[in-house]
């Protein structure tokens, strides 16, 4: 029997398809989708929209005579993709796959309940894609927040972090495979090992680095709260060569009236610091953020103070999202914005936003950066990484560290000629 996955949303699951795609390899042939008689769809549920494409994308696959298992936050969150799937595997139950792969194929659906599993375990049976030089490592599942737009912490459940030494156990054997850019992954890496009574993530960073071979490690979203509690100890840990210069540190308002409306347990002020004092220890930080425009609560005056927010910081990625109510949660009871008032905002931030990148990527002009090469780009292009991971698009080869001279650049991405 021949089976597929299809992979949306984030790197966590990303991570969990590569977790899936080794313990399926086990039993079945792993095949494209066109050839597929069965198809494991891993699922987001991160936005309205991005359910109703992936239950579109279940239909279709449906009409074709395939059968479908459902995985992902999808499997928590949205009765209707259940519903119409054979089978599901919840996150927290991947190890599961090949159990509702058969089940699927009997005609006889399971979904199994919420468990607790450590996934650092799964460190041999991972069966990455050797298409680029990335290798996603997850460090825990779930989060300590209560944010009222949220679905995913539905879907995910509470902080669960895995085994410190699992995770570098894992990176250890991605290096020697050849990966040369580990991302860490999770709901929040700045709360890694609050479950566990102490926050880890510095510890684990320093761990890692001392890990034999040459690579960098991207560390993935915290939220502010966290982060600024452990700043020192971060600004230590990101020291190290391996560790690029980057953060990303969703802010999501500029307003802390709005901040706390969304239950996100941090303020402005928060985000600031973190940002301020990265900037103050090293040359070059690649800062990201999130906002979300149109939140039910948000004024014009706080989405003014949004849009100063990011003029006043110049964070180098900013993720516009435009509020959508998602069922279940508490802000899904509040009365909605019109939807032109968001996409209005979302434009006027936007434009900011391609100043911001503009201005920010300016300085570069004429400076020679070392890069690591981490994917293909168009043609003949590929997409390189500086070690504040601004993305440099060259010639080159992957895995490969080497030099080159900035030309040009845009307001999302450097070019560069290898020296």
């Amino acid at each position: 029997m021949r089976v597929a996955i299809e992979t949306y949303g984030c790197t966590m699951n990303q991570a969990d398809s590569d977790i899936m795609r080794g313990l399926i390899s086990r039993y079945f042939e792993l095949s494209n989708v066109e050839e597929a008689d069965i198809v494991v769809v891993n699922s987001c549920g991160v936005v309205d929209y991005t359910e109703r494409k992936i239950i579109r994308r279940i239909r279709e696959l449906k009409a074709l005579g395939k059968k479908v298992v459902l995985a992902g936050c999808l499997t928590r969150i949205s009765d209707e993709a259940l519903t119409i799937s054979d089978s599901a595997v919840s996150p927290e139950n991947v190890a599961s796959v090949v159990d509702a792969v058969l089940s699927a194929q009997n005609g006889k659906k399971i979904f199994a309940e919420r468990r607790s599993v450590d996934k650092s375990e799964f460190y041999g049976i991972k069966r990455r894609r050797m298409e680029n030089a990335i290798a996603i490592v997850s460090i825990s599942e779930g989060c300590m927040g209560s944010c009222s737009f949220c679905a995913t912490r539905l879907a995910r459940g509470r902080l669960r972090s895995f085994s410190m030494e699992g995770i570098v156990r894992e990176v250890e054997q991605a290096v020697k495979e050849g990966f040369r850019e580990i991302q860490l992954t999770s709901q929040d890496t700045g709360a890694y090992g609050l479950d566990r009574g102490k926050a880890m993530l510095p510890d684990l960073l320093n761990r890692i680095s001392e890990i034999e071979g040459e690579f960098r490690v991207r560390v993935g979203m915290m939220n502010p709260q966290h982060a600024v509690r452990i700043l020192d100890d971060l600004i230590s840990a990101f020291s190290s060569e391996k560790i690029y210069k980057f953060i990303h540190v969703p802010v999501q308002s500029g307003d802390n009236r709005v901040l706390e409306d969304m239950r996100r347990g941090h303020t402005v002020e928060d985000y600031i610091e973190v940002v301020e004092v990265f900037r103050k220890h090293f040359d070059d930080v690649l800062v990201s953020t999130d906002i979300i425009v149109g939140y039910p609560t948000e004024t014009e005056e706080s989405f003014w103070k949004s849009y100063e927010l990011v003029r006043k910081t110049k964070p180098d990625i900013v993720n516009i999202t435009r509020f959508s109510p998602r069922k279940g949660t508490l802000a899904a009871k509040h009365r909605d914005i019109p939807g032109w008032i968001k996409k209005e905002r979302s434009r006027k931030l936007t434009e900011l936003v391609r100043e911001v990148g503009l201005e920010n990527n300016s300085r570069f002009a004429g400076r020679k950066l070392k890069v690591l090469v981490t994917r293909k780009g168009k043609g003949d292009t590929v997409l390189a990484r500086t070690d504040s991971y601004r993305a440099v698009v060259t010639e080159g080869v992957l895995g490969q560290f080497m030099e080159v001279e900035i030309v040009d650049y845009r307001f999302n991405y450097l070019v560069g000629k290898p020296n």
